[in-house]
């Protein structure tokens, strides 16, 4: 084996084995947790190189986690080129570009595990062609999916429905959606990469689906404890297409971020102000890395605030340019007087209970300070974990992708949050946002959903800790790799 070298007793001293990590080009918020599941990996004595995908934003993204991370290995695939064809197709949607960066990048991907063959290969679920890789090179393959265990289950069933209907899920409306071990679905709330039955975007989730029974394994940033209807549907075999054999599920989550956070070099602000603030009085609103609103849902969003007479600490972003909802926010998007964002004198009359932070905030360190009460949030899975394990009660206002389903999961199944009304509508209104923040703070039935989301947080660290569940399905993995580098 390459790298044998010999010891002080004259054995032959075996490096450890290696796992490799895919994750497409660009996506910040996938390449955290497999950033996490690579230290975690690391410490159980394997070896592990991160890969990205071959892509426009991948560099910075990996050199911002090479710098913060010394025990991983990382290596960027040059950027993958499309067709004209291809391309074309992919022009309206997002998805299906990721699914065919992936698919044009096999080639330098395969050349790069083929110089050093690994013990296993973990690939995003929008790497998914990726498994041709690593059936022709005879490396067991593994999908890690950052996203829920009821997202995977949903996955799974995609083929079966899609097998059942003609409809696709946009001629549906608000009709119910149902999974095994999942609560109904309003069509609606499924990711608008899946509305369009005949779109290139859902033919790759409904492939996905199938692939999943593929591969060796699959590993999801959950736990059992707090998704069991779908951890079981899925274990039992209910959500497979027919004929096709159940993967077998690993449930290694949750999986947040440690340490300082990106762009911290030293204690933020907002943190100072939270010192000064009552134990569980402040509502804090953030909306992930893209979560900009319409100038006119903001003064909504401002008015709601000032109204409940509620703490309050507001990450906001400009309003994107038309036709930019969905780029993420550039150098200078946020520049300038933030008075004009607001209604007239709104920053004046609510000093004294809100600080409103532009851009950017340590959401991890702000949700696991004692002065948060409620967190507003847009349904993001890192972010709703975060909260989970900060032991913080949510409102529910998803925005795009997946996170209308979150939604329902968390609202619906777990029971950790409560829905902002008319999020799906045209606007959230003003009286909307104070009534809801006051029911969090002040409500018995505020109080409730605060104990409710303890008692999950409690739940999520026995998962993670010595003897718990997670660690149990990580640990297991790790001696399956190292056994079978050794055999």
């Amino acid at each position: 084996m390459a790298g044998q070298a010999q010891n002080g007793h004259g054995d032959l001293a075996r490096k450890p084995p290696v796992v490799v990590m895919y994750s497409p080009p660009g996506m910040a918020g996938h390449l955290v947790p497999v950033v996490e599941l690579g230290k975690l990996l690391v410490a159980q004595g394997l070896r592990v190189t991160v890969v990205l995908g071959g892509g426009g934003a991948s560099s910075s993204l990996l050199h911002a986690a090479a710098a913060a991370n010394p025990a991983l290995a990382f290596h960027c695939l040059p950027p993958a080129a499309l067709a004209p064809d291809v391309a074309a197709a992919c022009s309206r949607s997002f998805e299906a570009r990721l699914f065919e960066l992936a698919r044009a990048a096999n080639p330098d991907l395969r050349d790069f595990l083929r110089a050093a063959p690994p013990a296993a290969l973990l690939i995003d679920f929008f790497c998914s062609a990726a498994l041709d890789v690593g059936a022709k090179l005879g490396v067991p393959t593994y999908f890690f999916f950052t996203t829920c265990v009821g997202s995977v289950a949903f996955g799974l069933y995609h083929p079966v429905i899609d097998e059942r209907t003609t409809l696709g899920f946009g001629d549906m409306g608000g009709d119910p959606v149902h999974a095994p071990g999942l609560p109904p679905i309003p069509a609606d709330h499924l990711a608008g990469a899946i509305q369009d039955r005949e779109s290139l975007s859902n033919r790759h989730f409904v492939d996905l689906g199938l692939r999943m029974c593929d591969s060796m394994g699959v590993l999801v940033n959950g736990c059992r404890s707090l998704e069991p209807g779908a951890a079981d549907a899925i274990v039992a075999g209910l959500c497979n297409p027919q004929c096709r054999p159940t993967p077998p599920l690993y449930c290694v989550g949750p999986l947040i971020k440690h340490g300082e956070e990106t762009g911290a070099s030293k204690r933020h602000e907002c943190l100072a102000w939270l010192d000064g603030q009552p134990n569980a009085s402040v509502v804090f609103l953030c909306f992930g890395s893209m979560g900009r609103f319409s100038a006119e849902q903001v003064k909504e969003i401002a008015a709601g605030l000032e109204t409940s007479g509620q703490r309050f600490l507001w990450v906001v972003r400009r309003p994107p340019p038309p036709g930019a909802e969905r780029r993420p926010p550039a150098d200078g998007d946020d520049d300038g007087d933030i008075d004009e964002l607001f209604p007239e004198g709104f920053l004046q009359r609510t000093k004294d209970r809100g600080l409103v932070v532009m851009f950017w905030a340590p959401q991890r360190q702000v949700l696991a300070h004692g002065a948060v009460g409620g967190f507003v949030t847009h349904c993001g899975w890192n972010s709703v974990l975060e909260a989970i394990m900060a032991g913080v009660p949510m409102l529910a206002w998803p925005l795009y992708a997946e996170q209308r389903m979150n939604r329902v999961f968390l609202v619906e199944e777990m029971r950790l949050a409560v829905p902002m009304e008319g999020y799906d509508k045209k606007m959230v209104e003003s009286d909307e946002v104070a009534a809801k923040v006051r029911w969090l703070i002040e409500s018995d039935g505020g109080r409730e959903l605060r104990q409710r989301t303890r008692a999950a947080m409690r739940l999520a660290e026995e998962a993670v800790g010595d003897g718990g569940e997670s660690r149990a399905a990580l640990v297991d993995l790790a001696r399956q790799w190292k056994s079978a580098a050794d055999s």
